[in-house]
């Protein structure tokens, strides 16, 4: 079954119970998915006001974007779940069976191209609410604040499920190219983000 058609209640529970899914990457999607979700919000207070007709267009295609990006993330959860099934039994492989190393390099590629993407549109949807803060609404800007601050910490979350299987990849040079990628987005937004919630702080 889906994860996207349990309840908030079901979701977090099974975060905390003793199973592998709906796990870091899983809730990385789910709250980058909610972080961009609140500057849409900030659209939807935005349009059709007289004070901001001057920016209305530029604030309808971003909260088209914004739901692009929300969908995405969200489609995410279950991507995840379904990447780390077959790693988690891949674990269990004997260690003699000469298929395993191959079968156990596929699977952590998988496992780690799920999160990579997260982190991906984490960055977009940080451009995004950017723009949200400096366009959108007045009175909604501490929301634009949040879900930036959200999609820190969901990236963060992002990058640390990468790299968890990128340390135990055997290709070395593919492991350390995707960290390097990951490092390199890291280094671009998280410091974005802290600069538009400081920014937005200091309006208030």
């Amino acid at each position: 079954m889906s994860l996207l058609n349990v309840s908030i209640t079901e979701f977090t529970n099974q975060l905390a119970s003793k199973t592998s899914v709906p796990g870091g990457g899983g809730a990385s999607a789910l709250v980058s998915s909610i972080g961009i979700a609140l500057g849409d919000m900030v659209g939807e207070f935005t349009v059709g006001k007289k004070t901001y007709a001057d920016v209305e267009e530029d604030i309808k295609a971003l909260m088209t974007e914004a739901k692009r990006l929300q969908n995405q993330l969200l489609d995410c959860i279950d991507e995840d779940a379904k990447a780390f099934e077959p790693l988690s039994k891949a674990y269990s492989i004997s260690k003699d069976d000469p298929k395993r190393d191959a079968i156990m390099e596929e699977c952590l590629k998988d496992a780690a191209a799920v999160p990579f993407k997260i982190l991906e549109l984490c960055g977009k949807a940080i451009d995004l609410q950017e723009e949200f803060a400096n366009k959108g609404s007045k009175i909604m800007i501490s929301d634009a604040a949040t879900g930036v601050a959200l999609l820190s910490g969901a990236m963060k979350g992002a990058a640390v499920n990468v790299k968890v299987n990128t340390k135990l990849m055997k290709d070395r040079d593919y492991a350390n190219e995707l960290d390097s990628k990951v490092e390199e987005l890291l280094n671009i937004y998280i410091p974005k983000a802290d600069r538009i919630y400081l920014e937005v702080i200091s309006r208030l």
